[in-house]
């Protein structure tokens, strides 16, 4: 009876803990939204700062990713309706698509091709896993899409969500930089850098700069994304 006991209340102990982690992420996302809003420096963006106090504090507290997910995994299923609502100011601003659609394509065409060719050629030069190989495979795309990817490719899909996290964060950090050093003049470059490099954060990014950068960018986004969903298939017939 005392095993049971204990049971229960390690049970009940494990729900409390994870329900805390679900309220703690969401209050630091704030909390770093309004730090941001006003410095304006980018280790303060909620993608940056909120994932570095979790893992400090999930760290020090020994709590195991299990029980964190357990509730915070419906954070990550927003994700999905998400990127769908970066599909109203797309809508708004179609003629911008008709006149660019060649330019655009191009542009989505040849950042998949480097994104894949690249994340391969960096693997295999690294001796990686075929787990990893196929999870680097997917990270130049918003996470929905990637997670879809890796269900037919047979990539772990946590690895799949860190690879991607990652690149979004390093996109955004130093898109900035690469304008400065590569100025870009039209907005439709600028847009399309944020989203084909760094997919839903660089799409955050762009719309910073301006409405008709943040649509390119949510437009790039979604069409790299629809393509790789569209090629998995072929990506899964990959010697690795």
């Amino acid at each position: 009876m005392s095993a049971l006991y204990t049971s229960l209340f390690a049970d009940d102990a494990s729900r409390l803990i994870a329900a805390g982690c679900f309220v703690l992420t969401v209050v630091l996302y704030f909390a770093s939204k309004a730090l941001y809003a006003r410095f304006r420096s980018p280790w303060l963006t909620p993608l940056v700062a909120v994932p570095a106090v979790l893992a400090a504090i999930v760290m020090v507290t020994r709590i195991p990713y299990a029980v964190y997910f357990e509730d915070t995994r419906w954070l990550m299923w927003l994700l999905g309706p998400a990127t769908v609502a970066f599909a109203v100011p797309i809508y708004e601003y179609r003629e911008l698509l008709r006149r660019h659609w060649i330019s655009l394509t191009v542009g989505v065409t040849v950042g998949i091709v480097v994104a894949v060719g690249g994340s391969l050629a960096l693997s295999k030069l690294l001796h990686l896993s075929p787990e990893l190989q196929r999870s680097l495979m997917t990270r130049s795309v918003s996470t929905p899409f990637a997670l879809a990817v890796s269900d037919k490719i047979h990539a772990p899909k946590d690895l799949t969500a860190l690879f991607v996290i990652a690149t979004g964060v390093c996109g955004m950090l130093f898109g900035e930089i690469v304008l400065a050093l590569v100025p870009l003049r039209t907005r439709l470059a600028r847009g399309a850098l944020f989203g084909a490099a760094a997919h839903g954060v660089g799409t955050a990014k762009a719309r910073e700069l301006g409405s008709e950068e943040g649509v390119v960018a949510s437009l790039t986004m979604m069409i790299a994304g629809v393509v790789m969903v569209l090629l998995a298939p072929l990506f899964s017939m990959l010697p690795l």
